[in-house]
C-alpha cells in the first residue's frame, strides 16, 4: 500500500450499457463479473480506476505484459503496463494500491505492487481479485467487536464480559514482557521480529505501499515515528492525512477506485494512510489495497473516504497527497491480498486531550486527538501526539523545567493518575522522551494486560512549563564522620552545583543497621526518579493499575541507600522489605509454583528536594560495634 483523464461519468456516459455493469459506482448496483488469472494472457488491454484529483475515479490504460505464479505463496501476480500521461510521469505511485484494474470488461485485481525501486517506466503488479473476494468474505470472529464499548477486542476467548475472567488473548502484536515493563521501543522491535520483514534494500518488489501521510505532527514527532515505525516497513510523510470539511460533492458511501483513508489519528493532530478502494458489495462492504497495511488480521481502525490533493512526483516513489473527506466505517481485515472495509461499524478510539499552561501567548493551549486503540498503535501515536502538541506549543531557545499530571480512564477499572517531569536544556523535552513517559507506558502496560482485553476510554492531561532550569548536578559528597556507632546515623554532605550561580551543600542522614557493626558500608547516592521501589508483581489488571503511578520515587529527591545482609519479599501484592531466611521457607508453597519473589533488601532514605537532581556518587563509612 506500507494531468487528468476524461471524468469518469463521462466515460460510461460514453461507453454504453455494457459497461454499466462493470463500474460499481452506486450501492444498488450489480457487483461486477470477474476474470481469473487462467483467462488473462500477454497483450490484452483493459482500463483502471483511480482518484487523480478529488474524490472522483477517472481511468487510465492498461496493457498486461504477463503473469508471475507463485509470487507469493499461494498467490499469482499480473503485470501490467499502464500509459496513461500523468502516470508515464510519476511511474508507480504510492496511494493508488488498490485500484481496480479492468481486463476484457471484467475486474481482475488490484493494482498493488512496483515491481523496481527506480522506475523507467509504469509497470506495476496486480493482486487478483478472487483472492481479495475471499478476504472480502470472511467472517468477522465471535467475540470480537466492543459493543457498547463492553465486550472484548481482537483476539478476545469469549463474551461472557467478566471482567476479572483470567482469559488470554493471543495476539501477534501483543507485547512479549512482564506486565508492568512496558517498552514501547522494544514493542517496535519485537513486532519486526516476529513479522519476520525483510528489510527494503534487500526486497526484490515491494508493494505500492500505503503513504502514512501526518498533519499537525512536528518533525521530530515524525523522526520518532520514523525510528518506531521502520522496523514495520511503514514510513510516515508530512504530506496531508488531516480531514477536509465535507460538501455535497463528497461521495456518502466507498465506491471502486475511489479513495480510501485510514484514521490512525485524527482531530488536532492526524495520521492517515491512503489506499484505493477495489470493489464493494451493495450491502456496506468494500475490499481494497490489495496488499495488507499492517497485516494484523481482524482489525478495528478507523477509516474515510479519502480526498486525493495531488500525485507527487518522484524518482525513488511518488506517492498522493490527501486528506480524510469523510469519516466512514472500520478496517476490520487486514490481510496478505487485501484490507476489507464495513461501512456499518465505528471503530473504538481512544480520546487524548492535552491543555498546556506556562506558555504565554501562545495561539493554542487545548488540543483534542482520537487514536486508535491498538496494542502498538495507541502507545506509539500517543508518544506522538503528546511530542507534537508540546514542542509546537511551547517550543523556545530557552531552558524549560515541566511537569505533566494524566489522567487515564480504563473502562470498567477507573482512572490511572500519573505525573511525569523534567528539565529540558534550550527547548522542548528531548526527541524520544515522550515515549518513555509514565503515560504512554501506562497505556502500553494497560492494553497489553494478559488477564483481560483492557480498554482505554480517555486520556486527559495538563502540562506545565517554566523557562527555568531547575536542576542540581551533584558535583560530589564526603562523609563528615567516617566512622559511625552501630544503629546510629551517618551524615553525608552534598555538593550540589546549579545551572547557573555557585555552589549549594546539603547535609543528609542515613541510619546505620545494628547488624552491620564491624563492617564497611557502601553508600549510594542517586536522583529519585532513578528508582523504582519495590513491588509485588501484578496478579490482576487491577493490581497493575494500581503498580502504574508507583513506578518511581519522589521525582525531586536525592536517595541515599545501602545494601544489608538479607531478604525482602514481594508476594500478593505485599512488600516486606527484611525477613529472616527461616520466613522466607515457610512462604514457599507446596501445592503451587506461584510463590514470594525474594530480592536484596536495601534501606535507603529519600530526601525532597527544591530542585531535581542529576548525577550520582558513592561515599564508604566504618560502622563499629557498641560497647554495652
Amino acid at each position: 500500500m506500507r494531468t487528468t483523464s476524461a471524468l469518469l461519468a463521462t466515460t460510461i456516459a460514453g461507453a454504453g450499457v455494457t459497461l454499466g455493469l462493470t463500474i460499481p459506482l452506486a450501492r444498488s448496483e450489480v457487483r461486477p463479473a470477474t476474470i481469473g488469472v487462467s483467462e488473462i494472457v500477454e497483450g490484452m488491454k483493459g482500463y483502471g480506476l483511480t482518484v487523480f484529483k478529488g474524490t472522483e475515479p477517472e481511468r487510465f490504460d492498461v496493457e498486461v505484459i504477463g503473469v508471475l505464479h507463485q509470487f507469493r505463496p499461494g498467490e499469482d501476480l499480473i503485470v501490467v503496463r499502464t500509459p496513461h500521461p500523468r502516470l508515464n510521469q510519476v511511474k508507480t505511485v504510492r496511494g493508488m494500491s488498490g485500484s481496480p484494474i479492468y481486463l476484457d470488461g471484467r475486474l481482475a485485481g488490484a493494482y498493488s505492487y512496483s515491481l523496481a525501486s527506480f522506475e523507467l517506466e509504469p509497470v506495476a503488479g496486480v493482486t487478483p481479485i478472487d483472492l481479495m473476494l475471499k478476504e472480502m468474505r470472511r467472517p468477522i470472529p465471535p467475540g470480537f467487536w466492543p459493543l457498547d464499548r463492553a465486550s472484548p477486542l481482537p483476539g478476545a476467548s469469549g463474551m461472557d464480559g467478566s471482567r476479572h475472567a483470567a482469559r488470554h488473548f493471543p495476539s501477534l502484536n501483543r507485547y512479549n514482557g512482564a506486565p508492568g515493563t512496558y517498552d514501547l521501543s522494544a514493542h517496535a522491535r519485537q513486532l519486526a521480529s516476529e513479522l519476520g520483514l525483510v528489510p527494503e534494500g534487500l526486497r526484490s518488489s515491494a508493494n505500492a505501499a500505503t503513504p502514512l501521510m501526518t498533519a499537525g505532527m512536528t518533525e521530530r514527532a515524525v523522526a520518532t515515528l520514523h525510528a518506531l515505525f521502520e522496523p514495520l516497513g511503514l514510513d510516515p510523510l508530512q504530506t496531508g492525512g488531516g480531514e477536509s470539511p465535507t460538501d455535497s460533492s463528497t461521495p456518502e458511501h466507498f465506491v471502486a477506485g475511489g479513495g480510501l483513508g485510514v484514521s490512525l489519528v485524527r482531530g488536532d493532530v492526524s495520521m492517515m494512510g491512503l489506499g484505493t478502494v477495489t470493489a464493494v458489495d451493495g450491502a456496506g462492504r468494500a475490499v481494497g489495497f490489495g496488499h495488507p497495511m499492517l497485516n494484523a488480521g481482524d482489525s478495528a481502525l478507523p477509516t474515510c473516504i479519502g480526498r486525493v490533493l495531488w500525485i507527487d512526483a518522484s524518482a525513488s516513489a511518488s506517492h498522493k497527497i490527501g486528506e480524510c473527506a469523510r469519516r466512514l466505517g472500520t478496517l476490520v481485515q487486514d490481510r496478505q491480498t487485501a484490507v476489507v472495509i464495513d461501512e456499518h461499524i465505528s471503530a473504538p478510539v481512544v480520546n487524548i486531550d492535552v491543555d498546556i499552561v506556562g506558555a504565554a501567548g501562545a495561539p493554542k493551549t487545548h488540543w483534542h486527538t482520537e487514536v486508535t486503540e491498538d496494542r502498538f498503535l495507541t502507545p506509539t501515536l500517543a508518544s506522538a501526539v503528546l511530542e507534537s502538541v508540546v514542542e509546537a506549543t511551547t517550543s523556545e531557545r530557552r531552558d524549560v523545567t515541566w511537569r505533566m499530571s494524566s489522567k487515564v480512564t480504563v473502562i470498567g477499572h477507573g482512572d490511572v493518575i500519573l505525573e511525569d517531569v523534567g528539565v529540558a536544556s534550550g527547548g522542548t523535552p528531548d526527541a524520544g522522551e515522550w515515549a518513555r513517559s509514565r503515560v504512554v507506558t501506562t497505556i502500553g502496560d494497560v492494553l497489553n494486560s494478559p488477564w483481560e482485553q483492557a480498554r482505554i476510554e480517555s486520556v486527559r492531561a495538563r502540562l506545565e512549563v517554566a523557562y527555568t532550569h531547575e536542576l542540581w548536578r551533584l558535583r560530589g559528597a564526603d562523609v563528615l564522620d567516617p566512622v559511625v556507632d552501630a544503629g546510629a546515623s551517618a551524615h553525608v554532605r552534598l555538593h550540589l552545583v546549579p545551572e547557573h550561580g555557585p555552589e549549594t551543600t546539603r547535609v543528609v542522614e542515613l541510619p546505620m543497621a545494628p547488624e552491620l557493626a564491624g563492617k564497611e558500608v557502601e553508600i549510594e547516592i542517586l536522583p529519585g526518579y532513578t528508582l523504582a521501589p519495590e513491588m509485588a508483581a501484578p496478579e490482576s489488571l487491577d493490581d497493575l493499575i494500581a503498580n502504574e503511578p508507583r513506578q518511581t520515587l519522589a521525582p525531586r529527591s536525592v536517595v541515599l541507600q545501602y545494601r544489608v545482609p538479607s531478604q525482602g519479599i514481594a508476594y500478593q501484592g505485599h512488600v516486606t522489605n527484611r525477613l529472616p531466611p527461616f520466613a522466607l521457607d515457610s512462604l514457599r508453597p507446596h501445592s503451587s509454583d506461584v510463590g514470594p519473589e525474594s530480592f536484596q533488601s536495601v534501606l535507603r532514605t529519600v530526601v525532597p528536594l527544591d530542585q531535581f537532581m542529576e548525577g550520582r556518587d558513592k561515599v564508604k563509612v566504618k560502622v563499629r560495634s557498641v560497647l554495652r
